[in-house]
């Protein structure tokens, strides 16, 4: 009997410590996060690293900056809507250069907020963004550089997904797609 319950609080010591392995947070600047989403359809999506990211470089809270998938999040939005859009055998290939999010931490409200992203007007979200566009045939249709800004952000229409803490920066991507990918006879 007194195997048994040894074995079992060793399963369960061992259950735990891999459970805090998974459960430690990712930051987007730890060298073994991704820096490019898989290959899969056609939109392929990278970004530089993200240290050197206007969002970190110059927050006002590093760490809280650095912490979460939040690059991998707007990527895989990306992917997502412009597959929407983009015409049949064509290819988009995005490297994401720059982010600065919307809002910034605000330090001299006191400790108590040091994790507290404050979104204010002049604050705004803002993506540089290099991409280029195959037709099926391989030959590049467009491409360049693009600042994806929105100086007025918090007067836009709400969505849904008020709660999305990246609302603001799929909002800039959305309106690029919808100007960059128009719809035929658009």
């Amino acid at each position: 009997m007194n195997l048994r319950i040894a074995f079992a609080v060793l399963l369960s010591a061992a259950a735990l410590m891999a459970a805090d392995v998974d459960a430690k947070s990712r930051n987007v600047t730890d060298p073994d996060a991704p820096r490019a989403l898989p290959e899969q359809g056609p939109v392929a999506v990278r970004w530089e690293d993200p240290a050197k990211f206007t969002e970190i470089r110059y927050s006002r809270n590093r760490f809280e900056a650095e912490r979460g998938n939040w690059v991998e999040q707007l990527a895989q939005h990306l992917r997502t809507r412009a597959q929407k859009r983009l015409p049949e055998g064509q290819r988009l290939e995005v490297d994401i250069a720059d982010i600065k999010r919307a809002g910034d931490f605000e330090p001299w409200h006191g400790p108590q907020f040091d994790d507290t992203r404050f979104i204010r007007e002049i604050y705004p979200p803002r993506i540089v963004l290099n991409f280029k566009r195959l037709d099926a045939n391989g030959q590049v249709v467009a491409e360049g550089e693009r600042t994806l800004r929105d100086m007025s952000f918090m007067m836009g229409a709400r969505s849904v997904s008020d709660s999305d803490p990246l609302r603001y920066e799929k909002r800039l991507i959305d309106d690029w797609l919808s100007q960059e990918l128009k719809a035929p006879g658009a």
